[in-house]
């Protein structure tokens, strides 16, 4: 969901609207990654159960509503703690961390992964590490405690800086169905990858970057709406090489920063590319009213 921060809402309610739109227009530029970009702790974990495929908070929330039915007080004072086992879980969906890159390159050594490591915890690596319980006699659940851990750790090697970040462009992951027809910009936020496609045949594709949690690139269906070749963001004066909109600020374009320093860093929503070749080809190939579909 698109969340705007207190200044945000100030400047629209400030502006007219062709300004406020000219303003959201150029608002895309890199940010560092910091402690508001951390993932979410990882939840509790059912020792005979599995968790859910996204991340939920450890404890329910505040405003949360009892059942219709609640236990007698004497069936609660007759449960003990070790009635719902739990086991912590030191990785799980929606975590991302160099840990998690470490599980991914550990986990394609063992062939049970076929994507470059990206260190995002999601259904790709959620269903490898479930595959990994199975196989070894471990509770499925999907998410990595301390005995997944040592089980995966033992039947793989310590991953080289090689297969951690691998040199060669990152596989594109399988097109979602909308991005079978038509022109598309096929962007696939767990797989980090932006897949040019036409009629269901891929082109070209390519590594890509998204905006942090407290900025997050949207999800969805979209149109490329406009396209400028060189362009600079006002509100944080970076240039946006190649730049193709299609949800008000946000876009396609090349960012020298992720070029220089990978994921360490993230964008203010935009979709970065680092391949500046790559997306120029596609760049002069993409027309304005082309598909953009941006998918997890």
């Amino acid at each position: 969901m698109h969340r705007h921060t207190h200044r945000q809402r100030v400047i629209v309610r400030g502006l007219g609207v062709a300004t406020a739109v000219a303003l959201a227009a150029t608002a895309c530029g890199p940010q560092k990654a910091g402690p508001a970009d951390a993932a979410p702790p990882a939840p509790s974990v059912s020792a005979a159960g599995s968790t859910p495929e996204t991340s939920a908070p450890a404890s329910p929330s505040p405003d949360a509503k009892p059942g219709d039915a609640s236990p007698s007080p004497s069936a609660s004072a007759s449960k003990s703690p070790s009635a719902t086992p739990t086991v912590k879980a030191i990785m799980a969906n929606g975590d991302e961390n160099d840990q998690v890159r470490e599980l991914q390159a550990r986990l394609r050594q063992l062939g049970l992964m076929n994507v470059a490591p990206t260190g995002f915890y999601g259904s790709k690596t959620t269903g490898a590490v479930r595959t990994f319980q199975s196989k070894h006699g471990l509770s499925a659940h999907g998410s990595v405690d301390d005995a997944t851990w040592k089980k995966i750790q033992g039947a793989s090697k310590k991953p080289s800086e090689a297969e951690l970040r691998p040199p060669t462009t990152i596989e594109a992951d399988a097109p979602d169905p909308r991005c079978m027809q038509g022109r598309v910009l096929c962007i696939s936020k767990e797989s980090r990858t932006l897949a040019w496609m036409i009629d269901g045949k891929v082109i070209s594709t390519m590594d890509v970057r998204f905006g942090s949690e407290n900025t997050p690139t949207r999800e969805g269906v979209f149109k490329v709406d406009r396209k400028e070749k060189e362009w600079t963001s006002t509100l944080y004066h970076t240039a946006m090489p190649y730049s193709m909109f299609f949800s008000g600020g946000q876009a396609v374009h090349y960012s020298a920063d992720f070029a220089a320093r990978g994921y360490n860093g993230a964008s203010h929503g935009c979709v970065n590319v680092r391949d500046k070749g790559k997306l120029a080809a596609v760049f002069n190939q993409a027309q304005v009213g082309d598909k953009v579909v941006v998918y997890w």
